[in-house]
């Protein structure tokens, strides 16, 4: 649970209060009254908390040290970059971020989100049984979602069940934006580590330089058959494992199919892997509905250029019954995420301030300058 404690050295700042969450020091706003820590993971604590002014229960994520790591804080900058401009019933969505008390010298971010119960990740792992409606629900919304981050221009970049939030009603919210990018054709940003390697479409396996929304489908198709079969489908153990899975199950390649790969070294990889038939989706998923298994396999194809799209998805006869396309809204803009990666620490705490601002109009004055 959260435990109250003494601020750090005695000194008790206007407006703040502090708790300790799993031995970590939370310093929060006095508005938000915490509940208890409700997850961990390489970027910080979540805590579940209550905003006392408007009786809402919210998740508090604490990003400790967010500078110490430069990818890290700059993946965080595209996260308060991209949600402030969000809002579609599928996407988390980011209510407030705490205003540190020094803007040149703060370390810590508190971005405070809507609450969620769980996540897809712990349903699938769980003995709850999962119809078929469930499995339609779930693909709708995730459909829903993505459909919107494309219309804004939009890359995810990193589906997965564990970045698929849901409520008890089986709500679902797509969260955790930091790979996000912009869909703009240049091909620049193939350096990084990009996307659970299990969810991780072949272009990006093959190290191709020019992709699109095709490797948010794949990622979809991924996460649909684990639906499906309560376990990930291509669980491999690194780069070259992973494609041997695929070719396994998706069965040798023809030609034609390779044509999209640029890089020669990684097409002779491909065309020296042994033969494979394939593996019928029917016969991975023999309890599945025939027209879950028919979108499925529009959804896993080698040749992102031949994937179904999030539209052709959302009107495949899996879904259509289910879609209404007058209730789900493009994104207002398209959304550049164009951030400088070779940005030191002073630029991108700057413009991480100037985001946070965002939030809190009240401390900025007339002028644009900022209430001290």
């Amino acid at each position: 649970m959260a435990t109250p404690v003494e601020p750090p050295n005695g000194v008790i700042v206007q407006g703040k209060h502090h708790y300790s969450m799993w031995q970590n020091l939370f310093e929060i706003d006095t508005k938000y009254v915490p509940i208890k820590p409700i997850g961990r993971g390489a970027y910080g604590i979540v805590c579940s908390s209550v905003n006392r002014e408007t009786n809402e229960k919210v998740a508090i994520k604490k990003i400790h040290n967010v500078f110490d790591n430069r990818v890290d804080a700059l993946r965080t900058l595209r996260e308060l970059k991209l949600l402030r401009h969000l809002r579609h019933e599928n996407v988390i969505q980011l209510k407030d971020v705490m205003m540190p008390i020094h803007s040149r010298s703060f370390k810590d971010v508190y971005l405070v989100y809507e609450l969620m119960d769980t996540d897809l990740h712990q349903i699938i792992k769980s003995s709850q049984t999962l119809s078929n409606d469930h499995c339609q629900y779930f693909l709708l919304q995730l459909l829903r979602g993505l459909k919107y981050l494309h219309s804004a221009n939009i890359l995810h970049r990193d589906l997965k069940p564990g970045n698929l939030l849901i409520n008890a009603n089986c709500d679902l919210k797509i969260c955790d934006f930091g790979l996000a990018r912009t869909s703009n054709g240049k091909g620049q940003f193939m350096t990084e580590y990009v996307v659970t390697r299990w969810y991780r479409g072949p272009e990006l396996l093959l190290c191709c330089d020019n992709y699109g929304t095709s490797i948010d489908v794949w990622s979809v198709g991924c996460i649909f058959a684990e639906l499906l079969g309560r376990k990930p489908i291509f669980p491999g153990t690194e780069c070259l494992n992973q494609l041997k899975l695929i070719i396994n199950i998706l069965g040798k390649q023809k030609e034609e199919d390779l044509e999209f790969i640029d890089n020669n070294k990684a097409k002779k990889y491909i065309r020296t892997l042994p033969y494979s038939p394939g593996i019928p989706f029917s016969r991975l998923y023999p309890n599945a509905h025939p027209l879950a298994i028919d979108l499925l396999s529009k959804m896993l194809i080698f040749d992102p250029s031949k994937r179904i799209t999030v539209d052709e998805a959302l009107q495949h006869p899996y879904m259509s019954s289910l879609y209404d396309p007058n209730n789900n809204p493009p994104a207002q803009v398209p959304i550049d995420l164009d951030i400088d990666e070779d940005l030191g620490e002073a630029m991108i705490r700057e413009m991480m301030w100037t985001e946070i601002l965002h939030y809190h109009p009240e401390a900025v004055t007339a002028n644009g300058q900022m209430c001290m």
